[in-house]
């Protein structure tokens, strides 16, 4: 399975209580547009921290190109997650659910009711990341990324070099 590692990681990660340090916080408040900021926090203290890491192995990874918008790509790009409302245990659920389904379920589960709705709104948080940033004025990279973090790299509109850095970064 694919980003297997990444998913183990994330899950034991999740677990642990509380957002990042506080000055990685005020770091994050000096970056994002304030409607972003508002965004970001809504997002669960693990899902913050792991934007953390991302952003900072971007900016290391790019140095002057690690621009505010990348750097916002990088912290807000599982923002979409905040929608299902899932914990840890329902993210798991939801992620094996597509594994087995597959994507063109997850989409139609999007349009029922109850758990399976918010199996589906988890499993299209790209989708729904991308609009909530669009709302919010982020720039178009930012939403971009949002939308674009899982697909395959030739289906990126961002430029090459800077996607491959963001994914990099992610899949640490």
């Amino acid at each position: 399975m694919a980003g297997a590692g990444h998913l183990v990681r994330r899950f034991f990660g999740s677990l642990r209580p509380g957002g990042p340090p506080a000055a990685d916080e005020a770091w994050v408040a000096t970056v994002l547009l304030p409607s972003e900021h508002e965004l970001w926090t809504q997002m669960p203290g693990a899902d913050r921290r792991h934007a953390v890491g991302v952003a900072r192995r971007v900016e290391v990874a790019l140095g002057d190109e690690a621009t505010r918008p990348v750097l916002a790509a990088a912290l807000l790009h599982d923002v979409g997650k905040t929608v299902s409302g899932f914990g840890t245990y329902g993210r798991v659920v939801a992620t094996l659910s597509g594994k087995v389904a597959g994507h063109d379920m997850a989409v139609a589960w999007t349009e029922t009711r109850g758990f399976t709705r918010r199996v589906g709104q988890y499993l299209e948080h790209p989708r729904l990341g991308g609009d909530l940033l669009g709302i919010a004025g982020s720039d178009p990279l930012t939403e971009a990324w949002a939308r674009e973090h899982h697909s395959p790299a030739d289906e990126w509109t961002v430029p090459a070099h800077l996607g491959a850095a963001l994914k990099a970064a992610d899949d640490d």
